[in-house]
């Protein structure tokens, strides 16, 4: 069974966003990042080269394959800022009709810049899908 690519690693979180060359991306992202500390009370740590993510789970499918994940994750991509927040939670549908500019994807939510969407929203949205994936994926 393949291995999972993205783990948790001890790379800086700090030195990453340096590595950002839009200077208006980078601090978008650690905007984001902050806020995702303050409404979580989890501390942002590297996944892989490119995730900050936030908390952990470990998930085992009925295929037998298994790993660990961020509860929730930031990622700043070539094209716009990733959120991963996961495709259900409590008031998802609601919530993004309410969000701003964006545009879903699976489980990823995607945005151009912080003064598109409505940060309010967002922490609600963080804190549901955390819940959420606590809950679906216990202890």
């Amino acid at each position: 069974m393949a291995k999972n690519k993205t783990t948790e690693t001890q790379n800086s979180v700090a030195r990453f966003l340096k590595t950002i060359k839009d200077e208006k991306r980078r601090k978008d992202c650690s905007a984001i990042i902050d806020l995702v500390t303050e409404h979580t009370g989890l501390e942002p740590k590297m996944w892989g080269t490119s995730i900050v993510g936030f908390g952990i789970y470990h998930y085992k499918y009925e295929s037998g394959h298994e790993g660990s994940a961020p509860l929730t994750g930031i990622a700043a991509r070539a094209n716009a800022i990733t959120l991963y927040l996961g495709s259900d939670f409590d008031q998802r549908d609601e919530l993004l009709s309410k969000f701003g500019k964006h545009k879903t994807g699976k489980g990823c939510i995607y945005i151009q810049k912080l003064e598109d969407i409505d940060t309010g929203i967002l922490a609600r949205m963080v804190k549901n899908s955390v819940k959420h994936r606590k809950k679906q994926y216990p202890g």
